[in-house]
């Protein structure tokens, strides 16, 4: 009887030949022991396998906890110890592009596409799990070859074992040397701090159980501009303590949105409440991705200010942020990581749109 953990493998058919290339999509944050078998599968059909891990360049949070170099070691460690070489391994590394599916698909067929130098012998590894195996369909050129592995295991249960301390459960569901990585990143200051936001996350969900409905929040957010550069907060609490983010929150029970990303910028960074942000406004638009907040359902409306050129206000931050400062845009565009949830992405959409 199989282990509820324990990923299965059914007899794959045979195959008259191998592909040059095999192309497998995650996030693997972290990669288990279906993962492992996947690619060990794989592998019995295509010479090299390229892995494309997702959410790159992201700050940690309690969702995508690993950096991609982290997860790029332990997928090569977990199949180096199954006998694989590493020769036969290549990956790519691609961001998150929540608004933007297009702009994601590029990175993805550059990257392979660096690697395959011209081949057209490329096939796609996947299994059609749920809504997220969506980008299976989006590679007509490559060949799709389904996996034969049967689980019911998921990064998320791994995740939750991880933060909860159920260290036993951790260990039936990943390789050996990826549990010895978790082991190791569990004595780091960046998994205590991981740690306090997963219990205040687990606290703030907790108040909403009896709820009729799951909750759905509203905030507004405030790009603001001025002489090339954007203004930004560090946070100063959960989540996302010490990331940088737009000043915003959530809307209140008698305030327009705009009133609402007003009222937020002059009480967060000490913006001189002289300047009429309400006579600035340039351009809005809504970001509403399902998953883009770990707090619950959350809609933002984000309001782009112009505040033209000139010298950069004095500020002085409040209101829950630790620091507030003008940041030049090279360096706001350059650092994905350095920022909350997808306020990098809000702050990009806003900036190239050719309009700065």
């Amino acid at each position: 009887m199989t282990a509820p953990h324990d990923p299965a493998l059914t007899s794959p058919p045979p195959r008259t030949r191998k592909r040059t290339f095999g192309v497998y999509i995650g996030r693997f944050e972290p990669p288990h022991q279906a993962h492992l078998l996947v690619m060990l599968e794989a592998l019995q059909w295509v010479q090299k396998l390229i892995v494309v891990i997702g959410s790159a360049r992201a700050a940690r949070n309690t969702k995508n906890p690993f950096t991609a170099e982290e997860r790029q070691e332990m997928i090569t460690a977990m199949l180096r110890e199954a006998g694989v070489a590493k020769s036969r391994l290549l990956f790519v590394q691609v961001r998150d592009s929540f608004y933007n599916e297009g702009l994601w698909l590029s990175e993805v067929q550059r990257g392979v596409a660096e690697h395959t130098r011209g081949s057209s012998d490329v096939a796609l590894i996947g299994h059609f799990k749920d809504e997220s195996s969506y980008y299976l369909r989006s590679f007509p050129a490559w060949e799709f070859l389904p996996t034969h592995v049967v689980s019911p295991l998921n990064a998320t249960d791994v995740r939750k074992a991880l933060f909860e301390d159920r260290l036993d459960e951790v260990r039936s569901m990943v390789p050996p040397t990826v549990h010895a990585f978790l082991s190791a990143f569990r004595q780091t200051p960046a998994y205590a701090e991981l740690r306090s936001e997963y219990d205040d996350l687990r606290e703030s969900r907790a108040a909403w159980l009896g709820a009729p409905f799951p909750p759905v929040f509203v905030t507004a957010d405030a790009v603001v501009t001025r002489s090339g550069h954007v203004l930004v907060v560090r946070r100063a609490g959960f989540p996302g303590r010490g990331r940088l983010a737009m000043p915003g929150g959530f809307l209140g029970p008698d305030e327009t949105l705009l009133a609402c990303a007003v009222r937020q910028v002059h009480s967060e960074t000490g913006l001189n409440a002289a300047v009429n942000l309400t006579e600035r406004v340039r351009s809005q638009a809504v970001f509403d991705y399902p998953g883009r907040s770990q707090r619950g359902r959350t809609v933002t409306h984000a309001f782009h200010f112009d505040l033209g050129l000139g010298q950069l206000p004095v500020l002085q931050a409040a209101a829950g942020a630790a620091e507030a400062f003008w940041m030049p845009f090279s360096e706001a565009l350059a650092e994905p990581e350095l920022f909350f949830e997808d306020h990098h992405a809000i702050i990009e959409s806003f900036l190239m749109r050719g309009k700065l």
